[in-house]
């Protein structure tokens, strides 16, 4: 049978189709391993700097100590752990890109504590950087992973756009949270510590499948502390090998499934940091887009015990 259900504090629906309900198997695809750039000719790759814009921050070690160097005069700064420059297509002013690792075949999901927690490093310090900027009003963080999220190249690579406007979702969010008697994701995080829906849960974050989720194995993470941004003190926290432990729990399940997952922040502290994990395991068909209601067929309760069960070693 089938149930409607809204989300926790906005006027948005979705359908949980149990009468349609699959099992995780049935999300599982052969993922045919597509021709991939060779090192010698990607762009991201290292070696291969000055086929893309002179990098606008340069990760590196130096002396066993973390530096951030500019890419003056294009350079092309060597060595390097994490990247950044502007993508060469951007969609708007500012549009960035993070080169993520120099390998080219390691993902988030496979870093190492100290790599997982120096990328969550560098999303914080570019936010930063951006917020800084006149007429930034919002900055735009996401990783897409797999074509069909959206990556057209395959090296790990997350995008950071910052934005002149603040994007309508967050604006419905922040009247709703200011009508509210207190923060709507605080109770949320109640709601669903040590719940059927919680995935992963710590001293500081929790990892859960929202009662509303409106596809498959979408997941939330939220700090359990009230954090607005990533730029906040303490953030950093755990941030990394959690979102990390989390991926690999989706990869391992679903043979590596495309997914997308975004930051969700303002610098307003009445806001509360969340980040949104969604697999591209389904298609939004006419019925979504002529109500902007989606169908589930995946409950959240059963794909967070799915994905609870699973005890993936990390390959090193």
């Amino acid at each position: 049978m089938s149930e409607i259900r809204k989300h926790y504090f906005l006027e948005k629906y979705c359908i949980i189709a149990r009468a349609r309900a699959k099992r995780p198997t049935d999300f599982v695809k052969e993922r045919e391993p597509k021709p991939k750039p060779k090192p010698e000719t990607c762009s991201f790759c290292p070696g291969n700097e000055d086929l893309t814009p002179a990098a606008t921050a340069v990760y590196k070690y130096e002396s066993n100590k973390l530096t951030i160097q500019k890419d003056e005069d294009n350079k092309q700064v060597k060595n390097w752990e994490v990247r950044c420059f502007p993508n060469r297509y951007p969609a708007l002013p500012g549009h960035e890109i993070i080169a993520e690792t120099p390998d080219h075949e390691k993902h988030p999901s496979d870093f190492t504590d100290d790599e997982i927690t120096r990328l969550m490093q560098v999303y914080s310090d570019r936010t930063t950087h951006h917020l800084k900027n006149t007429g930034t009003e919002y900055v735009s963080l996401f990783r897409n992973h797999g074509r069909d999220a959206g990556a057209s190249l395959s090296h790990p690579h997350t995008q950071l756009m910052p934005m002149p406007l603040v994007p309508p979702l967050i604006m419905q969010e922040l009247t709703a949270i200011k009508e509210a008697d207190r923060c709507p994701y605080c109770d949320i995080v109640e709601q669903e510590s040590g719940g059927e829906r919680a995935i992963i849960e710590n001293d500081h974050w929790i990892v859960f499948a929202p009662h509303c989720s409106r596809s498959p194995f979408e997941m939330w993470m939220l700090p359990k502390k009230h954090i607005s941004s990533i730029t906040a003190p303490g953030c950093l926290t755990s941030l990394g090998t959690t979102l990390r432990d989390t991926l690999l729990k989706l990869k391992t399940l679903l043979n590596n499934p495309p997914y997308n997952y975004m930051f969700f922040q303002m610098d307003n502290s009445s806001y509360h940091l969340n980040i949104r994990i969604e697999p591209k395991l389904s298609i939004a068909a006419g019925f979504e887009k002529n109500t902007d209601v989606y169908i589930n067929t995946m409950p959240p309760e059963d794909a967070a015990r799915s994905l609870r069960e699973i005890n993936a070693p990390l390959k090193i």
